[in-house]
This record gives structure tokens, C-alpha cells and sequence, in this order.
């Protein structure tokens, strides 16, 4: 049996995944449900979403905790420090630089977000990563390749 993916949420892609039943953020945490796919988190975004659920969408708080629970999100803790360093370097946004930091501390094979400006469109950041970046929407083409080649 295949190693399973690892895939690391930022606030951006848990809060679409709340706000869209039907959405590519949603099918994510459905593949964490069905077990996949490995769903990750740091502490951080684990905060950031209650803040952003609570500001934005305060009814939707109890479907937060829900889909946490039912999609097996893990939250890890704990940051590699030079990653920390390198990526201070290159996303000029302190609270962004530690959530990619603990998802490369962590091992991740896909960073999800929906972050144009400190993620998807940073070059610099991208040519540092070991591993794939992008938006719910390249994520899920990229497993399906990935299924493809497997069968």
C-alpha cells in the first residue's frame, strides 16, 4: 500500500472548506474523512480559523468543529528552526512564513492555500519548498494524477 499523502491546510482553504459545501476545499476534507489523504494543521491556523469563523461566520462555528473532527485533521506542533529562518527570509509576512515553516517541519507533500500574495505568487518561496504548493483546485488534479500512475 502507497504512503499516504500529507497535506497541510492554511486558514484561507479550512475557511473555504467551511463556507462551501460543494467546493474544492470541501472535497479536501472529504478525502481526509475517507482516510485518504493525511489532513495537517499547525496550532496557528488552528487560531486563526476560530478568529476568522468567529468574525465572519459565527453561526458556522459548530460545523468548524464538526468537519475538524470527521475530516481527521492532525495538528502538529513544533517548527525546525532554520526552516523557520529560511522562510522568514522570502514571505515577508511574519504569522505566514511560521505556518509554511511548520508544514515543512512537519514533512508535508502538498501546501494547500488560497493565498495569491505570500504563497501562491511567491517565486522565491516556491523554488525553496520540497514540496508542492497550490490551491484546493491544483491539489485535487494532482492526486488524481498521482491515482492515475499508481493504477
Amino acid at each position: 500500500m502507497p504512503k499516504k499523502i500529507r497535506v497541510f491546510l492554511d486558514t484561507s482553504t479550512l475557511f473555504a472548506g467551511i463556507w462551501s459545501t460543494e467546493g474544492r476545499a470541501r472535497m479536501i476534507l472529504k478525502l481526509g474523512e475517507s482516510g485518504l489523504i493525511r489532513l495537517l494543521v499547525s496550532r496557528q491556523v488552528l487560531t486563526e480559523i476560530e478568529r476568522v469563523v468567529r468574525r465572519k461566520a459565527p453561526n458556522e462555528l459548530g460545523t468548524l468543529a464538526l468537519l475538524l473532527e470527521r475530516s481527521n485533521i492532525d495538528v502538529i506542533s513544533g517548527i525546525i528552526e532554520d526552516r523557520l529562518t529560511m522562510t522568514s527570509a522570502v514571505v515577508n509576512h511574519p504569522g505566514d512564513a511560521k505556518i509554511i515553516a511548520a508544514a515543512w517541519s512537519s514533512g508535508v507533500d502538498y501546501f494547500i492555500t488560497l493565498d495569491q500574495v505570500h504563497f501562491l505568487k511567491n517565486r522565491k518561496l516556491r523554488k525553496l519548498l520540497p514540496f508542492n504548493l497550490g490551491t484546493p483546485g491544483d491539489f485535487l488534479s494532482w492526486f488524481k494524477e498521482r491515482l492515475l500512475r499508481e493504477k
